[in-house]
Protein backbone atom coordinates (compact mmCIF):
# COMPACT_ATOMS: atom_id res chain seq x y z
CA UNK A 1 0.00 0.00 0.00
CA UNK A 2 3.01 2.56 0.28
CA UNK A 3 3.12 3.08 -3.46
CA UNK A 4 -0.84 3.39 -3.18
CA UNK A 5 -1.51 7.30 -5.02
CA UNK A 6 -5.20 6.66 -4.11
CA UNK A 7 -8.23 4.76 -5.42
CA UNK A 8 -10.30 4.76 -8.42
CA UNK A 9 -13.43 4.10 -8.16
CA UNK A 10 -15.05 3.17 -11.50
CA UNK A 11 -18.52 3.40 -11.92
CA UNK A 12 -19.89 0.52 -14.70
CA UNK A 13 -23.32 2.35 -15.49
CA UNK A 14 -24.54 0.39 -18.34
CA UNK A 15 -23.58 -1.53 -21.90
CA UNK A 16 -25.20 -0.36 -25.07
CA UNK A 17 -26.41 -2.23 -28.07
CA UNK A 18 -24.24 -5.17 -27.31
CA UNK A 19 -23.00 -8.01 -29.60
CA UNK A 20 -25.42 -10.79 -29.39
CA UNK A 21 -23.31 -14.48 -28.32
CA UNK A 22 -26.23 -16.63 -27.85
CA UNK A 23 -29.20 -17.65 -30.26
CA UNK A 24 -30.72 -14.13 -29.42
CA UNK A 25 -29.23 -12.20 -26.70
CA UNK A 26 -26.27 -12.56 -24.05
CA UNK A 27 -25.18 -12.52 -20.63
CA UNK A 28 -23.17 -9.68 -20.11
CA UNK A 29 -20.18 -8.96 -17.79
CA UNK A 30 -17.40 -7.23 -17.30
CA UNK A 31 -13.67 -7.14 -16.22
CA UNK A 32 -11.94 -4.75 -15.32
CA UNK A 33 -8.02 -5.04 -15.15
CA UNK A 34 -4.79 -2.50 -13.90
CA UNK A 35 -1.35 -4.09 -13.91
CA UNK A 36 -2.26 -7.02 -11.64
CA UNK A 37 -5.80 -6.07 -10.49
CA UNK A 38 -8.96 -8.13 -11.86
CA UNK A 39 -12.28 -6.96 -11.03
CA UNK A 40 -15.64 -8.31 -12.39
CA UNK A 41 -18.88 -7.11 -12.68
CA UNK A 42 -21.85 -9.79 -11.85
CA UNK A 43 -23.46 -11.52 -14.71
CA UNK A 44 -26.86 -9.71 -16.60
CA UNK A 45 -29.23 -12.07 -18.17
CA UNK A 46 -30.54 -12.29 -21.22
CA UNK A 47 -29.74 -8.31 -21.89
CA UNK A 48 -28.11 -6.33 -24.46
CA UNK A 49 -28.41 -3.02 -22.70
CA UNK A 50 -27.49 -4.41 -19.57
CA UNK A 51 -27.54 -1.74 -16.32
CA UNK A 52 -25.25 -2.68 -13.59
CA UNK A 53 -24.83 0.26 -11.66
CA UNK A 54 -21.72 -0.91 -9.87
CA UNK A 55 -18.62 0.39 -8.45
CA UNK A 56 -15.51 -1.54 -8.94
CA UNK A 57 -12.03 0.13 -6.72
CA UNK A 58 -8.73 -0.27 -8.07
CA UNK A 59 -5.60 0.57 -6.58
CA UNK A 60 -3.22 3.06 -8.40
CA UNK A 61 0.12 2.84 -7.94
CA UNK A 62 1.46 3.46 -11.49
CA UNK A 63 -0.39 6.02 -13.45
CA UNK A 64 1.28 4.85 -16.82
CA UNK A 65 -0.64 1.79 -16.94
CA UNK A 66 -3.97 1.92 -18.87
CA UNK A 67 -7.27 0.71 -17.22
CA UNK A 68 -8.48 -2.53 -19.41
CA UNK A 69 -12.26 -3.57 -19.96
CA UNK A 70 -13.25 -6.93 -21.67
CA UNK A 71 -17.15 -7.83 -21.89
CA UNK A 72 -17.87 -11.23 -22.03
CA UNK A 73 -21.17 -13.13 -22.46
CA UNK A 74 -21.50 -15.69 -19.52
CA UNK A 75 -21.86 -19.64 -20.70
CA UNK A 76 -23.32 -22.52 -18.48
CA UNK A 77 -21.81 -25.16 -20.73
CA UNK A 78 -18.70 -24.11 -22.60
CA UNK A 79 -16.12 -21.05 -22.11
CA UNK A 80 -17.31 -17.79 -22.01
CA UNK A 81 -17.41 -15.45 -24.98
CA UNK A 82 -15.82 -12.53 -25.06
CA UNK A 83 -17.83 -9.53 -26.49
CA UNK A 84 -15.54 -6.99 -27.48
CA UNK A 85 -12.36 -5.10 -25.07
CA UNK A 86 -12.12 -1.37 -24.73
CA UNK A 87 -9.23 0.43 -22.47
CA UNK A 88 -8.43 4.29 -21.23
CA UNK A 89 -5.35 6.21 -19.99
CA UNK A 90 -5.73 7.53 -16.40
CA UNK A 91 -3.63 10.47 -16.55
CA UNK A 92 -5.83 13.22 -17.57
CA UNK A 93 -8.14 12.22 -14.46
CA UNK A 94 -5.17 12.36 -12.60
CA UNK A 95 -4.00 15.50 -13.46
CA UNK A 96 -7.68 17.18 -12.81
CA UNK A 97 -7.77 15.40 -9.27
CA UNK A 98 -4.08 16.73 -8.46
CA UNK A 99 -6.12 20.40 -9.42
CA UNK A 100 -9.25 18.84 -7.11
CA UNK A 101 -8.13 21.87 -4.56
CA UNK A 102 -8.98 24.68 -6.73
CA UNK A 103 -11.76 23.41 -8.30
CA UNK A 104 -13.65 23.16 -5.37
CA UNK A 105 -15.27 26.54 -5.49
CA UNK A 106 -16.59 25.49 -8.69
CA UNK A 107 -20.56 25.26 -9.54
CA UNK A 108 -21.23 21.95 -10.34
CA UNK A 109 -21.02 20.69 -13.43
CA UNK A 110 -18.36 22.77 -14.72
CA UNK A 111 -15.97 21.35 -17.36
CA UNK A 112 -12.53 21.42 -16.53
CA UNK A 113 -11.02 19.36 -19.21
CA UNK A 114 -12.72 17.53 -22.55
CA UNK A 115 -10.52 14.80 -24.03
CA UNK A 116 -12.09 13.82 -27.65
CA UNK A 117 -12.37 10.29 -29.39
CA UNK A 118 -9.31 9.59 -31.76
CA UNK A 119 -7.81 6.73 -32.88
CA UNK A 120 -5.67 6.20 -29.44
CA UNK A 121 -8.22 6.40 -27.22
CA UNK A 122 -11.53 3.67 -27.19
CA UNK A 123 -13.99 7.23 -26.57
CA UNK A 124 -17.48 6.89 -28.47
CA UNK A 125 -17.78 10.65 -27.93
CA UNK A 126 -16.33 13.72 -26.06
CA UNK A 127 -15.39 12.56 -22.30
CA UNK A 128 -15.49 15.18 -20.39
CA UNK A 129 -14.17 15.92 -16.63
CA UNK A 130 -16.21 17.81 -14.65
CA UNK A 131 -16.68 19.13 -11.12
CA UNK A 132 -19.59 17.34 -9.23
CA UNK A 133 -20.41 17.25 -5.60
CA UNK A 134 -16.72 19.09 -5.39
CA UNK A 135 -15.27 16.48 -6.81
CA UNK A 136 -14.07 15.31 -10.07
CA UNK A 137 -15.23 13.10 -12.39
CA UNK A 138 -14.87 12.02 -15.88
CA UNK A 139 -18.08 10.75 -17.73
CA UNK A 140 -17.00 8.40 -20.65
CA UNK A 141 -18.76 6.47 -23.54
CA UNK A 142 -16.19 3.53 -24.17
CA UNK A 143 -16.72 1.90 -27.86
CA UNK A 144 -15.80 -1.93 -27.58
CA UNK A 145 -13.08 -3.02 -29.81
CA UNK A 146 -12.74 -6.51 -31.82
CA UNK A 147 -16.45 -7.45 -32.20
CA UNK A 148 -19.42 -5.55 -34.19
CA UNK A 149 -20.77 -3.73 -32.10
CA UNK A 150 -21.41 -2.21 -28.27
CA UNK A 151 -20.49 0.40 -25.83
CA UNK A 152 -20.17 0.83 -21.95
CA UNK A 153 -20.80 3.71 -20.05
CA UNK A 154 -19.09 4.87 -16.79
CA UNK A 155 -17.35 7.27 -14.21
CA UNK A 156 -14.15 7.78 -12.85
CA UNK A 157 -14.31 9.07 -9.08
CA UNK A 158 -11.27 9.69 -7.05
CA UNK A 159 -10.96 7.97 -3.26
CA UNK A 160 -7.94 10.03 -1.42
CA UNK A 161 -6.19 7.28 0.92
CA UNK A 162 -4.36 9.69 4.26
CA UNK A 163 -1.55 7.09 3.81
CA UNK A 164 -0.74 7.34 0.30
CA UNK A 165 2.31 9.15 -1.77
CA UNK A 166 1.02 12.53 -3.89
CA UNK A 167 0.19 12.38 -7.21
Amino acid sequence: MDDTLGLLRIHIHRGINLAVRDVRSSDPYVIVRMGKQKLKTRVVRRNLNPEWNENLTLCVADPDLPVKLAVYDKDRFSLDDKMGDAEFDVRPFLEAVTMEADLRGLEDGTVFKRILPNRQNCLAEESCIIVSNGKVVQNMFLRLRNVECGEIELQLQWVHVPSSREL
